[in-house]
């Protein structure tokens, strides 16, 4: 029996001191993460690499087209190169130069497309940084809440150490059980195989953490700083939101293309100059060339057709992402006044009671006048309660963090 009540003191003292250094350390605040994470997170510098990558798009779209150089060679009487060059004057070597001409405007219009396109892919390096901040914040805030976690049932393995050595002197002077002695060890194996699965989360955490701010995975854990419940002064809106901004970038991409397969309709032109030169006897010959290039009609309507089906695809994008993003922030207001309520419930009311309880109960069980049952159900009672109220409070705190992505908005 004496050899059970020291196993178990022993693991559980070699647990919670592995506790006790595994959050030894400074607590990074939020705040610096989020900019590291900024500068640092791989998806968002690649992102900002494929932005980077548009922006030469629209210098490249409002260009003219290359200019075709030529050289003729035309032959007299054989196709030997050169044949009858100093005996015919229709012989010739001709050098000239070709370039097409977009009608007036388009050049414009297809840069103008290309800045659109461009500007749409610098939203999105925003969407993914608002999302790695988001990742971020509540992998942040579950790893606080586990860390206060695991600290409190360290505390609460102390207080479960005098309750078990309060039933061992019971059964000693024969005014308590066996049985009281083993709930009370059971009670601390529970404890044990619950801050095992915790630290089990910890470290997929602390991997999640360091793979978003591109550390090493061997680099220093992240000590989270205390859960505080964070008041918000007014409910924040979707007019900053990242996807909204995406939305409304598209539609006025979607605007330019429009524009430009209107301008479609209209001809292209291609100026072409040649020099040709025979024997010196003969005079040189110089030639200019006018094309027009007529649109296709049909390609064309189709083409038109197409562009605004895409803007009106985009508009009702951008409805539909406004209607949701609304719904979203109304689900996380009405969670975080809900959550507010539980909060004040569990501060000054349900954790007080609980420890009062649990005085009342271990004084009455030290002088006889109530069952070991009733105790230990007050422990856990005190046990579970405290750690509704924390894991209440990083939800309280996630919800904010979603909020922020939602609203694209600072709430803390």
């Amino acid at each position: 029996m004496r050899a059970l009540i020291f196993f178990g003191r022993t693991a559980a003292w070699v647990l919670l001191a592995s506790i006790g250094f595994a959050q030894q350390g400074k607590p990074t605040p939020l705040k610096q993460l989020v900019e590291e994470v900024r500068n640092q997170n791989p998806q968002v510098i690649a992102a900002d690499r494929q932005w980077q990558v548009t922006r030469f798009a629209a210098k490249q779209a409002a260009a003219l087209p290359e200019t075709e150089l030529m050289v003729q060679q035309f032959s007299v009487g054989s196709p030997r190169p050169f044949a009858g060059y100093s005996n015919s004057d229709f012989a010739y070597i001709g050098v000239g130069a070709a370039q097409e001409l977009p009608f007036p405007g388009k050049r414009a219009l297809r840069g103008q497309l290309a800045g659109r396109e461009s500007d749409v892919a610098q939203v999105r390096t925003e969407v993914a940084r608002q999302d790695a901040i988001q990742r971020l914040a509540l992998a942040y805030f579950r790893l606080a809440y586990l860390q206060q976690t695991l600290a409190f049932l360290e505390e609460n393995g102390r207080t479960l150490t005098d309750i078990e050595q309060i039933a061992e002197s019971h059964y000693r002077v024969g005014q308590g059980t066996q049985q009281d002695v083993l709930k009370a060890q059971l009670q601390r194996t529970k404890i044990l195989s619950e801050i095992t699965m915790l630290h089990r989360e910890v470290g997929e955490l602390q991997a999640e953490l360091k793979g978003l701010l591109n550390r090493p995975q061997d680099s220093v854990d992240i000590i989270a700083e205390p859960l505080q419940a964070t008041v918000m002064a007014a409910l924040p809106t979707a007019g900053n939101s990242a996807d909204l901004q995406v939305r409304r970038a598209q539609v006025t991409s979607a605007e330019a293309g429009t524009n430009l397969a209107k301008k479609d309709t209209q001809p292209d032109f291609t100026v072409q100059y040649m020099w040709q030169h025979t024997a010196d006897q003969f005079r040189d010959y110089y030639m200019a060339t006018l094309g027009v290039r007529l649109p296709n009609r049909g390609r064309v309507s189709a083409a038109i057709g197409e562009a605004t089906a895409k803007r009106q695809q985009a508009e009702a994008e951008l409805a539909a992402t406004q209607r949701e993003l609304e719904s979203e922030i109304q689900k996380q207001n009405i969670f975080l006044r809900t959550s507010e309520e539980q909060l004040k419930i569990f501060r000054e009311g349900l954790v007080p009671q609980s420890q009062a309880t649990l005085r009342a109960s271990t004084a009455a069980y030290e002088s006889g006048k109530q069952d070991f049952e009733a105790l230990l159900s007050a422990f856990n009672d005190v046990l579970r309660l405290q750690i509704d109220y924390l894991k209440e409070l990083a939800d309280h705190e996630m919800s904010i963090a979603k909020l922020e992505r939602l609203t694209g908005e600072v709430l803390r």
